[in-house]
């Protein structure tokens, strides 16, 4: 595997976000930092993380950015080899296959019964996701749609108001990402789901979240299988 240093991009993101950081549990905001640049895919597959880098782009020691980069290893976010250091996963198929597994239990299931599905800000921000993709794929910024895709998802998840839910659906964000990152044809792969998009959003603007649940089973089950379509091509 060939390893790539981390993007000027992120670590300027990263070093704007230091303002935010509290004394305490300093070593979890600095993962959400981390985690958070792999979500906006800032931070790409095969990414070298050095510590002295991050240290000095967030301002904390070398032992709070060990602890940081140890919690992402666990959630499979971050891969660390010997001899050659810590670096942003590559998922394969088998990835693919387990984190649609969780997707299809937890984004159903608060679609069809979150507490907020019928909160009218909660759907509306599954409606600006939607806008959102539908406003990058106009000025043909497919990244854009990539990245409303993700927000698409965290507000179905949203709808179920648990913020343990929003965690653990942040976890699987930072490896769909990585997963993305490894589609060659992202036009393609996106631009079905802008019209998916807007139809379960409309599903729960008319109240019909039976059949929003269903239609988001579907729709995950068919991106997995073409997820892994590509990934035999390209492995």
């Amino acid at each position: 595997m060939t390893l790539v240093e981390p993007d000027a991009a992120a670590l300027r993101s990263l070093e704007a976000s230091r303002a935010l950081i509290t004394p305490i549990l300093r070593a979890e905001w600095v993962a959400d930092a981390l985690r958070n640049e792999v979500v906006e895919g800032r931070l790409l597959p095969g990414a070298r993380l050095p510590e002295k880098a991050l240290s000095d782009a967030l301002k904390v020691s070398r032992n709070t950015i060990r602890e940081a980069l140890s919690q992402l290893v666990a959630e499979r976010v971050l891969v660390r080899e010997a001899h050659r250091g810590v670096y942003v996963a590559v998922p394969g198929p088998d990835d693919v296959r387990d984190v649609y597994r969780a997707r299809r239990l937890l984004e159903p299931g608060a679609v069809r019964s979150g507490e907020r599905v019928g909160d009218p800000d909660a759907i509306a921000a599954v409606r600006e996701a939607v806008t959102e993709g539908r406003t990058a794929a106009a000025a043909d910024d497919w990244p854009g749609v990539a990245a409303a895709n993700q927000h698409f998802h965290r507000a179905l998840v949203a709808l179920a108001a648990s913020p343990r839910l929003d965690q653990q659906m942040a976890l699987l964000l930072a490896e769909m990402r990585l997963v993305f990152h490894r589609m060659t044809e992202v036009r393609a792969f996106h631009e079905p789901y802008l019209e998916l998009n807007d139809r379960i959003a409309t599903l729960l603007e008319t109240g019909e979240r039976e059949q929003a649940a269903v239609e988001v089973e579907e729709y995950l089950t068919t991106a997995e299988q073409q997820i892994l379509a590509a990934l035999a091509v390209i492995d």
